[in-house]
């Protein structure tokens, strides 16, 4: 059963997404004027055909409304006054878009796959926006030009979490084609190792099915792995023990970057450590610290788990505790919750997707997808990407799957479209 505690608890701000709960309440009349739960006691299904056709046309209204109102937001933001749109007095947290949002079509898309308009007891969910909102993104890509960069996130984006990739994973034949199409392709994870072995180790599937395909050697080249979130670079290399040579520093730093001071990169870690052996000390954990050269972080002993809870206030107390220190201010950080594990990463994800970008010759935010499971206001490594790129959000290795295939699908939709 549902306990009061944990609805109030899934409703905290940092548990949401405003805009998809500003769309989700808009989508909540037209289901409530609309939806017909006598109607499974009627004889003739035309009750149900038309309650169906009446919400699907309601809310397929309201999304070309949604869409419109992100379009006046680029507008506002192309002249450089995003604060006076409408969108942004009404959803406060949104920030800048990189394309516009097909969301009339991703809806009709999206309906025909999992019948929203049909529901009469459940309203359109959280899930079903999120969806939605991917299909959308996917759909303005595909219709704007090929995407030229597409990255991921590894556990729960490309496998299991605390997987690997192995060489069964439906994935790899995706990312393959994606790679056969000359897409770059970018792996920006957390995972902060130092030898290109450790990277193959999770990611080995995918680094053997290279190795025995027939992509030719500069298709090959468009693979690479970002560790520790914008910290290790790694691309792939056929003459490599691990199939994976490392990329010194010098050639893809940022300008930005090079200014990061090591001895505020130590300070950083150092308060961050103070804040998790406080959270350690203050919840009674059963964890482990680990130092890192670009991060530190906390987890389990053996055989044990953290409490959801556990995870998430250790998460809010060090963040907060290194935004209102000196070096905070100075250096980006990521504190993030791992799933049973809590790190702060020097940088973040924005970072990781900004030197992907430039690694490729400087591609464009509006050309580059990256696809993620962590996508809430705190506490999720994905959701800082935003600023560097469009997004989007998914639920499972699975999902991740079917993001790909739809892609394919209305790229081919688009090229027929063309012809």
């Amino acid at each position: 059963m549902t306990t009061r505690y944990r609805v109030e608890y899934a409703l905290k701000s940092h548990r949401r997404d405003q805009l998809i709960e500003w769309i989700k309440g808009l989508l909540a009349v037209p289901f409530i004027l609309h939806s017909q739960p006598t109607a499974v006691f009627e004889p003739h299904r035309e009750t149900h055909d038309q309650m169906a056709m009446n919400a699907h046309r309601r809310y397929a209204e309201i999304m070309r409304d949604v869409e419109e109102m992100i379009n006046d937001h680029i507008a506002h933001q192309n002249a450089g006054a995003a604060h006076r749109s409408k969108l942004k007095l009404i959803v406060p947290s949104v920030s800048n878009f990189f394309t516009p949002l097909a969301l009339h079509d991703a809806f009709v898309y999206q309906d025909a796959r999992r019948h929203i308009s049909s529901r009469r007891f459940v309203p359109p969910s959280f899930n079903d926006i999120r969806l939605i909102l991917n299909t959308a993104q996917v759909t303005s890509l595909v219709r704007s030009g090929p995407i030229e960069l597409i990255t991921f996130d590894g556990d729960v984006t490309l496998y299991d979490d605390g997987a690997s990739l192995t060489d069964e994973n439906a994935v790899i034949p995706r990312i393959l084609r994606l790679l056969q199409r000359g897409t770059r392709v970018g792996i920006v994870t957390a995972a902060g190792y130092t030898e290109a072995r450790r990277y193959y180790d999770r990611l080995h599937g995918l680094l053997d099915a290279i190795h025995v395909s027939a992509l030719p050697p500069p298709l090959r080249n468009n693979l690479i792995v970002l560790g520790g979130e914008s910290n290790f670079l790694f691309r792939y290399s056929d003459g490599a023990e691990a199939l994976l040579e490392h990329v010194p520093r010098r050639e893809w730093l940022l300008k930005e970057m090079v200014a990061w001071q090591e001895a505020d990169i130590g300070t950083l870690l150092d308060v961050a450590e103070g804040a998790l052996r406080d959270c350690i000390a203050n919840m009674h954990l059963d964890a482990q610290l680990i130092r890192k050269e670009r991060a530190v972080g906390i987890i389990p002993k053996d055989g044990k788990k953290f409490a959801r809870e556990q995870l998430e206030e250790t998460v809010l107390v060090t963040q907060k505790i290194l935004e209102v220190s000196d070096v905070g201010r100075r250096l980006p950080f990521c504190a993030f919750n791992g799933g049973n594990d809590v790190f702060v990463d020097i940088g973040d994800k924005s970072w990781g997707v900004l030197v992907c970008q430039r690694y490729f010759g400087g591609i464009a935010g509006s050309k580059t997808l990256h696809v993620g499971d962590q996508f809430l206001s705190a506490g999720a490594n994905d959701f800082k990407a935003r600023m560097a790129c469009t997004t989007a959000w998914i639920a499972s290795p699975a999902e991740t799957v079917g993001l790909l295939d739809e892609m394919e699908e209305l790229g081919e939709l688009a090229e027929r479209k063309k012809v």
